[in-house]
């Protein structure tokens, strides 16, 4: 969601279509394949200079960190990404569906820890934490800050149109 805010702002983005839009992500993907290589290809960096990248929480250490980064992080209830991923694994038919809620839910507590400590300890990267619920009930601020942060160059009645409640849909 907060990929498509920026993007509908006006930051470009560096994405490449390969995965399609699904029944977990009707307004699709915008991912860029190379980004799950990351521990082994980083030659692509150099091409995401100015532009928005989704990135997962648990490849954020793999960037070189003589590099400035601006990372935006969202903020979501635990409870609510363990079901939208057991959800996601079982409807995929893919091993992690049938853990049980609480053993998911350490795993993810664990690996954001983690991370939030690796970045924690860059100073060059910046970092801005949004919570989920907050941006879907006051998109208006959360473009605000978000335009604020990367620089105030962005439209934010266009971010604000990225924002779809009803695709809110594993809430507690």
């Amino acid at each position: 969601m907060v990929m498509q805010m920026v993007h509908a702002g006006g930051m470009p983005a560096l994405i490449d279509g390969v995965r399609a839009a699904d029944d977990d992500n009707p307004r699709g993907y915008l991912e860029f394949e190379r980004v799950k290589f990351l521990r082994s290809d980083q030659a692509w960096l150099d091409d995401a200079a100015g532009k928005v990248v989704k990135i997962i929480h648990m490849l954020l250490p793999e960037l070189p960190a003589d590099r400035d980064y601006r990372v935006l992080f969202l903020d979501r209830d635990l409870d609510e990404v363990v079901e939208s991923q057991r959800k996601m694994l079982a409807r995929l038919n893919r091993q992690g569906g049938a853990l049980p809620p609480e053993r998911l839910k350490a795993a993810f507590a664990a690996q954001l820890q983690s991370v939030s400590a690796v970045l924690a300890g860059r100073p060059r990267t910046r970092l801005l934490r949004l919570p989920y619920r907050d941006v879907i009930a006051e998109s208006a601020t959360a473009a605000a800050r978000i335009n604020e942060f990367l620089g105030g160059c962005l439209d934010e009645v266009a971010m604000c149109g990225a924002v779809d409640p009803s695709l809110y849909r594993n809430r507690r």
